[in-house]
């Protein structure tokens, strides 16, 4: 099969429809037809399934897909290299990311990246631990951040930790002042999130033996805070999203310091393109700089 097949692979996957795959592709539809009939007659199967809705994967389109998408991501990065070596700051980058980097730390990581490189186009993804895995593995993205309590088999380059906090109801009575024992929240009734979402907090409650009662789970970090704000239970959060995510709550440090620790990770980093590298390093920096201002956090590494 060819390069340009390849993409008219991707693209009819993507978009579900041979018609809209050949606006994107500036093809004709025929010609889209064609070359899939061309794929599934070189490959012994077929690989798309026809019907009045548009075109979806048949089970053996899905088994080849990741390897398509691995051809194309290290055809991008050697047309990224060629334009390096040209003096030529171009291409794509797409980043997997979990709530509290989107709505924290993304937002300026890619407005200085792109005041450096505006050549290149920077693609968003948010979505939760487990889809992050997923797209790296199947390279949908470039790279992802993830919880080091998620990584699974992927190598992760740690970068910051950021400390877990009990969000409480407004009013809600503790022994001390400033922060809250692990013991004063044995026995309250929990809103939780997923596993997939809430993997360092699933690790808090193991490691402190809690029985979760739970009045109502939910997928993300706002729904979890209004949940408390409406009186249905106490949380556990990274600070990270209390920096944007506000509500009528309190919060308190859990004492002893309890941490989330996450990182970055990439499917194969010695295929890296010229413009992942570029974002890799403008990653690293800036979580250097959100380190420096919470030394006291690393001394005890």
């Amino acid at each position: 099969m060819t390069l340009l097949e390849y993409r008219i692979f991707h693209t009819v996957t993507q978009q579900g429809s041979f018609a809209r795959a050949a606006q994107i592709l500036h093809l004709t539809p025929s010609a889209i037809s064609h070359a899939v009939s061309s794929m599934e007659e070189s490959c012994g199967f077929s690989l798309f399934v026809r019907g009045k809705g548009g075109v979806s994967l048949t089970r053996s389109g899905e088994a080849l897909y990741p390897f398509i998408r691995q051809v194309l991501s290290a055809d991008e990065a050697l047309s990224q290299t060629i334009g390096e070596l040209n003096g030529v700051q171009r291409g794509t980058v797409k980043i997997g990311a979990f709530n509290s980097v989107c709505m924290t730390w993304l937002p300026q990581i890619v407005n200085a990246y792109k005041k450096k490189y505006p050549g290149v186009q920077i693609q968003i993804n948010q979505g939760t631990y487990d889809d992050v895995i997923e797209w790296i593995k199947t390279g949908a993205v470039d790279l992802g951040f993830l919880s080091m309590e998620s990584t699974r088999d992927l190598t992760v380059r740690p970068l910051y930790r950021d400390r877990l906090m009990c969000v409480v109801p407004r009013g809600f009575r503790t022994k001390h002042a400033e922060y809250i024992t692990p013991e004063e929240m044995r026995g309250e009734t929990f809103v939780v999130q997923g596993d997939e979402t809430d993997a360092d907090v699933q690790a808090f409650l193991t490691k402190y033996h809690f029985s979760i009662r739970a009045s109502c789970r939910v997928v993300d970090d706002l729904s979890t805070i209004a949940m408390v704000e409406s009186g249905f239970g106490i949380c556990i959060l990274p600070s990270l999203i209390l920096e944007r995510a506000h509500g009528d709550v309190d919060t308190y440090p859990i004492e002893p310091a309890e941490y989330r620790e996450f990182g970055v990770a990439v499917q194969n980093p010695a295929m890296m393109a010229p413009a992942v590298r570029q974002m890799l390093a403008e990653i690293e920096a800036f979580a250097a700089a959100r380190r420096a201002e919470t030394p006291e956090i690393y001394r005890n590494q």
